[in-house]
C-alpha cells in the first residue's frame, strides 16, 4: 500500500477516535447514534444529487453494506448495555483486521506478503492487549465482541468487493451506501416516538450538536477508507484504520488526563510497529 494511502487512513484512524472521544461524554448512546446517523445520511443524501449513480455491479454490494452497517449500529448501542461487553469491544477492533484479511483471500483472492502479514499480526495483538490490560472480560464478552468483529469485517470486505466495482467513483457509492443511515431515526422513533428524537434540540442541545459533528467525523473517516480499498489490499487498510485504539489512548493520555502504564505503552509501540510494517 503506498505512503501516500496509508498516511491518509491513519487520519481516518484518528478522526475515528477523536468522533468516539466527542461521543464519550453521552449517555443515551441510541439517541447520540440516532442524531449521528441523520447528520451521515444528509451529507450522503447532498452527495448523492451531485455524484453520478454507481455501476449496477455496485449496487447489490452497497446495499449489503448499507444493511450491515445498521445492524452494526443497533448492535454497537446494544453492546454498551452490557458490562462486559464494554470492556471487551476493543477486542472487535482487534480481531476485524484479520477476519478482514481472511474475507479478502476468499472473496477478492486477494494475497498478502510476510511483511504485511506481520503488521497485520502485531496491530492485531497490540490492540486485544490493550482491551486486555487490567480488566475481567467474561466468556460470554469475549464471544460478542468478536460476533461485532465479525460484523465489522463483513461490511469491510463487502465494501472492499463494491467500491473496485463503481468504476473509480469511490464517492458515489460511499454516498449512496450512508443513504441507508436515514434507517437510524426510523428505527429510533419506531421504538421511542418522534417527541423522544425532537425534545433532546431543545433540552439537551449540546449532545445534539456533538452527536451531529461526531457523524460529520465519521463520514470523513470511513469515506477514506472506503477510498483506499480501491487499490490497497482490505486487510492492511482495515488494520491501519484500527490504530484509532492507539489514537484513543493518546487523547486520553493528552486530554483527559487518564494514566497509561508501561504495558499499555508497549503494546501501543506494537501497533505502531505493525503500521510501520504496512507502510514499506
Amino acid at each position: 500500500m503506498l505512503s501516500y494511502t496509508g498516511g491518509l487512513v491513519l487520519i481516518a484512524a484518528l478522526l475515528h477516535a477523536s468522533w468516539n472521544a466527542l461521543l464519550h461524554g453521552n449517555r443515551d448512546r441510541f439517541l447520540s447514534m440516532t442524531w449521528m446517523s441523520i447528520a451521515i445520511a444528509s451529507v450522503a443524501t447532498l452527495m448523492v444529487l451531485a455524484t453520478p449513480r454507481p455501476p449496477a455491479a455496485a449496487l447489490p454490494y452497497l446495499v449489503a453494506s448499507g444493511l450491515v452497517h445498521i445492524v452494526y449500529n443497533v448492535s454497537l448501542v446494544r453492546s454498551y448495555r452490557r458490562n462486559d461487553l464494554a470492556q471487551a469491544y476493543p477486542i472487535a477492533r482487534g480481531s476485524s483486521p484479520l477476519l478482514v484479511s481472511l474475507g479478502a483471500a476468499l472473496f477478492a483472492h486477494e494475497a498478502i506478503g510476510p511483511l504485511h502479514a506481520l503488521g497485520i499480526t502485531m496491530i492485531s495483538g497490540g490492540i486485544i492487549a490493550i482491551a486486555l490490560q487490567g480488566r475481567h472480560v467474561s466468556r460470554m464478552g469475549v464471544l460478542s465482541a468478536l460476533t461485532t468483529g465479525a460484523t465489522i469485517a463483513l461490511y469491510t470486505v463487502i465494501d472492499g468487493i463494491g467500491v473496485r466495482l463503481s468504476s473509480g467513483e469511490a464517492i458515489a457509492y460511499t454516498a449512496w451506501m450512508f443513504l441507508f443511515y436515514w434507517l437510524m431515526p426510523v428505527l429510533f422513533v419506531a421504538k421511542r416516538g418522534l417527541a423522544a428524537l425532537w425534545a433532546p434540540l431543545r433540552d439537551a442541545p449540546v449532545v445534539i450538536a456533538s452527536s451531529l459533528a461526531g457523524g460529520l467525523v465519521s463520514i470523513a473517516a470511513y469515506g477514506i477508507v472506503i477510498w483506499a480499498m480501491q487499490s490497497g489490499a482490505m486487510g492492511a487498510v482495515s488494520a491501519l484504520r484500527e490504530t484509532s485504539v492507539v489514537f484513543a489512548v493518546l487523547i486520553g493520555r493528552m486530554f483527559l488526563h487518564e494514566a497509561v502504564s508501561a504495558k499499555r505503552w508497549l503494546a501501543c509501540a506494537i501497533v505502531a510497529g505493525g503500521a510501520v510494517c504496512l507502510g514499506l
